[in-house]
């Protein structure tokens, strides 16, 4: 489950003439069989297994099912010439053998080019990781499940890219390297406190990109000297949000990063505290940010809504792979199977996003009642 450096590096672009269709971009990725013997093409096997999921399927057996379904023309159209269907047996030697690194670039890439920038002109991807804890196998207490680190773009909330690491422990330069693969000039990239680093802000900045960083107990001196800042002094930016019972104030305050701030074209250094009452309990908490955005790239409210949506990478697209498609409980633990899954999920939510839904049970459901909808979301996103 290591990740691969030379596939991250060149992670994007792919060249656009690659990517007119789904079945000609995963023909990019290597066939793990021998030629021997092979009976599907490999790219609709991939394409199939997709499909299922966009319906909803959670196993490869959920997979291999749905793709039985379906008339011969619709297995045509995604690349399935043969008669007879593939067997869940063979969908999971597959899926099990793949070069994951291959997989995710080339899905993140064909995700990248159907998405496109904000009503600002700018895109904001978002970077955390997520243990697929099902995945660990429970015969070997010592074993780890594998963690993967996701590139979530703000304004779409699609899923740009994904590495594996071998622990939550290695995600720092896990990081660092899906950040190499893309194209940074002019994209804001929104990290949590663990990634707050001097090479991270480094490789942002060379890159053309601009960095937001959030400031936390794991850097106590830096918190301090964050905190000795006359904040009262500065005027606050205010937005408030009611729902579900629960009412969240945020209050920003920006003021020009001190030549003390030891990060890359830092510009800007901002307190966020967060007021938070349920059921009538008050919660407050104080976060620090470092942006290497300045105030005319990143006004209050622009630098509040980077903050507030880069979470979006935890509840519109981890939450619903555990929640929806129970990634957490799923038994498919051997080689990259779990891997290849995720990335699945996660370019099925991603393609769901697109078209609007906000719903992605509800929009499960639907294409899984009408396999025509799930052939027009692939081959025309």
């Amino acid at each position: 489950m290591s990740s691969s450096s030379t596939a991250a590096a060149n992670a994007h672009p792919v060249r656009p003439a690659s990517l007119c269709g789904l079945i000609q971009a995963l023909e990019q990725v290597p066939d793990p069989r021998a030629r021997r013997g092979v009976r599907h093409r490999w790219s609709g096997l991939v394409a199939a297994g997709l499909a299922a999921v966009v319906a909803g399927a959670r196993s490869f057996a959920a997979i291999a099912e749905w793709v039985a379904d379906q008339d011969p023309v619709t297995l045509t159209m995604l690349g399935l010439t043969r008669s007879r269907p593939p067997s869940e047996p063979t969908i999971r030697r597959l899926f099990t053998a793949v070069d994951a690194d291959e997989l995710d670039r080339v899905l993140g890439a064909w995700m990248w080019t159907r998405t496109h920038v904000g009503t600002q002109g700018q895109r904001v991807i978002a970077i955390d990781g997520k243990t697929v804890r099902g995945a660990r196998d429970h015969q070997q207490p010592d074993s780890l499940a594998p963690h993967l680190v996701s590139a979530y773009d703000h304004h779409t909330g699609t899923v740009l890219g994904q590495l594996a690491v071998a622990a939550k422990s290695n995600e720092i330069p896990a990081v660092r390297l899906l950040l190499k693969g893309f194209d940074l000039d002019g994209v804001v990239v929104t990290v949590d406190a663990m990634h707050t680093q001097t090479d991270t802000a480094q490789l942002i900045t060379d890159a053309g990109g601009h960095y937001v960083f959030t400031v936390k107990a794991n850097t106590p001196t830096l918190v301090a000297a964050c905190k000795k800042l006359p904040w009262k002094h500065v005027p606050a930016h205010r937005a408030t949000e009611t729902d579900h019972g629960r009412r969240a104030t945020r209050t920003l305050r920006v003021v020009t990063a001190p030549d003390w701030i030891d990060f890359t074209g830092a510009a800007q250094v901002a307190q966020l505290r967060r007021t938070v009452t349920r059921a009538g309990k008050k919660t407050v908490e104080v976060v620090y940010l470092i942006t290497s955005a300045d105030h005319r790239t990143a006004d209050p409210a622009t630098l509040a809504g980077w903050v507030q949506d880069h979470w979006g990478i935890e509840n519109r697209i981890h939450w619903v792979r555990d929640a929806t498609f129970s990634e957490d409980a799923s038994r498919i633990r051997t080689g990259a199977a779990p891997r290849t899954m995720a990335a699945l999920r996660n370019t099925a939510i991603s393609l769901h996003r697109l078209t609007g839904a906000t719903n992605i049970a509800a929009a499960l459901r639907h294409h899984a009642r009408h396999p025509d909808s799930v052939l027009k979301l692939l081959l025309t996103s």
